[in-house]
Parts: structure tokens; C-alpha cells; sequence
């Protein structure tokens, strides 16, 4: 199971974030955030480390875990 693809989707509708907004924090594209949350790309290891950042969590919650 892809527990990324579906946490960064749960976080960013909890935080009331579109995806162009969730884009612009993170400094990737909005079709970048598409792309994670539907599963078409993995993040790069840094990514993991900014989304884990921004949200507050840890790499292994964001990965590992469903939230």
C-alpha cells in the first residue's frame, strides 16, 4: 500500500489546503502534488523530508503508517 500517496492527500485536506496551495508551500509544481497523492510518482528522499517538515510528522508516520 502506498501510505504516502494517502496521508499527503489526508494531511493537506485537514490543514483546508488545495492542491496549488499545498504546491506553492512545498516549492514543487501543482501537478507534483497531484501526481503523489494518485500515486503516478514517488517523492524524492528529499521531498519526503519537506513534506515531514512541513506537516510536522515523522518520515516513518508519513511512509509507514496510515493516518
Amino acid at each position: 500500500m502506498n501510505y504516502f500517496a494517502e496521508n499527503i492527500k489526508t494531511l493537506r485536506k485537514e490543514k483546508n489546503l488545495t492542491q496549488p496551495e499545498l504546491a506553492k508551500a512545498l516549492h514543487v509544481s501543482n501537478g507534483m502534488i497531484s501526481f503523489w497523492e494518485n500515486g503516478k510518482y514517488e517523492p524524492t528522499a528529499t521531498n519526503i523530508i519537506i513534506v515531514a517538515n512541513y506537516f510536522n510528522i515523522s518520515i516513518d508516520e508519513l511512509l509507514l503508517t496510515e493516518l
